[in-house]
């Protein structure tokens, strides 16, 4: 019976080690997804400032297209539904920005709950390691 014993807590030790290895690959792993999501964000504020800019251009184009005659009035109105589906995708971007920030958000709770599950995994090697210190012992 002894030797069962052993034999279990040994597989269980094993299995204590096994999931502290596949904690830490997580820990990682959403180490680099954190790091990732922080680029996405800085990029789509970059683009953001840029349809920013966009934007102001095409309203000084919109403000020299009226002192002109009827035919670059065409050309505003073109310059008009460009003003929309620019602030379209800034909308889009935002909306976009707000996801990714989201996801940071829900990185750093998966982190948080990986770091809780290396510390149990670590009690429970603490507690398996004293169980079979008892069953030597006995």
């Amino acid at each position: 019976a002894g030797k069962g014993f052993a034999v279990v807590a040994s597989e269980v030790k094993a299995l204590a080690n096994q999931t502290a290895r596949a904690t830490e690959d997580i820990a990682a792993q959403i180490a680099d997804i954190q790091a990732q999501t922080g680029g996405a964000v800085t990029a789509i504020r970059d683009i953001g400032k840029t349809v920013s800019d966009v934007n102001e251009i095409a309203g000084t184009i919109a403000a020299a297209v009226e002192e002109q005659a009827a035919a670059t009035q065409e050309i505003g109105r073109n310059v008009q539904q460009a003003a929309r589906g620019t602030q379209e995708v800034s909308d889009n971007i935002i909306g976009v920005s707000t996801a990714a920030r989201e996801a940071g958000t829900a990185a750093a709770e998966v982190l948080s709950a990986a770091n809780r599950l290396s510390q149990e995994a670590g009690t429970l090697r603490t507690e398996v390691d004293g169980f079979i210190a008892r069953v030597r012992a006995a």
